[in-house]
């Protein structure tokens, strides 16, 4: 009879043993922190005025001035010129200035870290405010990230 009941014991010890083991919490798993992710903050189109090369300023001026020479006779032939390159100029150099206008999307990412970066691109970028990010290739690309 005690070889039964050191057995019983034993397999009481036994179970109970491994219930405890599989009522043991899972340990949690290890916080992997990433450095290259955050949070978009804003995504803004931005136009950025373009630069005047003093092309459009000249050939403005040169094309006001021969319109300007085609009016009048004599002081007001000279005036009208005057007037007409002037113009011209000015009409050109705005011109050129608009045609060389470029459009940018400016995306403002809060890193994990807690630092705010701006990164610009030239194609509108697939992300919205709120989304979390990766950066990739230093921020050239951005990947969604799962919460």
């Amino acid at each position: 009879m005690t070889g039964i009941l050191s057995r019983v014991v034993a397999l009481a010890a036994a179970t109970s043993a491994s219930l405890a083991l599989a009522q043991a919490p899972a340990p949690a798993p290890a916080t992997v922190k990433c450095t290259d992710c955050g949070v978009v903050q804003s995504v803004n189109f931005v136009e950025v005025k373009g630069q005047s090369s003093g092309i459009g300023m000249v050939a403005g001026g040169v094309l006001g001035g021969v319109l300007g020479h085609q009016i009048g006779s004599g002081r007001g032939n000279t005036v009208a010129t005057i007037a007409g390159a002037a113009g011209g100029a000015y009409v050109g150099n705005e011109v050129e200035k608009k045609k060389n206008t470029k459009g940018q999307w400016n995306v403002v990412i809060k890193m994990d870290s807690g630092q705010q970066r701006t990164f610009v691109y030239t194609n509108q970028p697939t992300v919205h405010g709120g989304d979390r990010v990766k950066l990739i290739d230093g921020g050239r690309r951005l990947a969604l990230v799962a919460s």
